[in-house]
């Protein structure tokens, strides 16, 4: 569902009182606006992603307070490549900058990291940053941060389809086998089990598309989009998008128990 209240988006100070019930599983979060708080505090773009990557920690901190299971961000895409070679350079380094001040937090607060997306094309040293947070969290049994790296959603089908096809060449399976469930299966989602799939998914800068992002999984995730850009994003914005997926009625295709919801 696409919804975009903007009265539930002003006074970030107001105290939002949520229902502990019904706090989202899976929370994905498209990251957007770095370079445009940037120009408007007259900053180069690359002091939009430095805060960026410190607002990711506050975040992540408070998703994990809130009880959410899993909490994906998408920090790289496969078309971020487009961007001016200095920026995306900066980009490649980040990982490493926000592990090495980060797991430590993350151990503290049993956080686990996790990454989708097509890792081995990165930068060697991005590799080993995302490889060594992964190995230092991989005791943690709490909230999944998980990263989408160099991710894409059409490319992420299309290799799905592609390992399901082998499957079906070396007559492992027979077409007639493919379901939901299988494709399901084969998404990069695939090892977060039940909350594979996001309950809310949140745009941050105003903007109102999905960008490439989770293209199979968010089929009924509830949407919701805020104007500030991911620099401004704080707890208090958090709750307010949560407040809002809490006033939503989730049927996924059926109809709700509630007899005004069936007319």
């Amino acid at each position: 569902m696409f919804f975009n209240d903007r009265r539930e988006e002003r006074a970030d100070k107001q105290v939002v009182e949520l229902d502990n019930q019904q706090i989202p599983q899976h929370i994905a979060i498209i990251m957007d606006g770095n370079g445009r708080w940037a120009k408007g505090q007259n900053l180069p773009r690359v002091a939009g992603h430095q805060r960026g990557m410190e607002v990711v920690k506050d975040i992540t901190k408070a998703a994990s307070d809130l009880g959410v299971k899993v909490l994906t961000l998408y920090a790289f895409s496969t078309e971020n490549w487009k961007r001016p070679e200095t920026e995306v350079g900066f980009l490649m380094k980040l990982p490493g900058k926000f592990f090495d001040t980060f797991v430590p937090d993350l151990i503290a607060n049993n956080i686990r990291v996790n990454v989708i997306g097509y890792v081995d094309q990165l930068p060697a040293s991005t590799q080993k940053a995302v490889q060594n947070a992964i190995a230092q969290t991989a005791n943690n049994t709490g909230m999944v941060l998980n990263f989408a790296l160099n991710y894409g959603g059409r490319a992420e089908i299309v290799s799905g389809v592609q390992q399901i096809a082998q499957r079906v060449l070396s007559g492992e399976i027979k077409p007639e086998d493919i379901d939901e469930n299988m494709l399901s299966q084969s998404m990069m989602t695939a090892s977060l089990n039940e909350y594979a799939d996001p309950d809310l998914l949140i745009r941050t800068s105003g903007e109102e598309r999905l960008s490439n992002f989770l293209l199979w999984q968010i089929a009924y995730s509830e949407f919701v989009f805020v104007d500030e850009h991911w620099p401004e994003f704080t707890a208090s914005v958090l709750k307010r998008a949560i407040k809002i997926y809490q006033s939503r009625h989730r049927r996924f295709g059926g109809l709700s128990e509630n007899k005004s919801d069936k007319k």
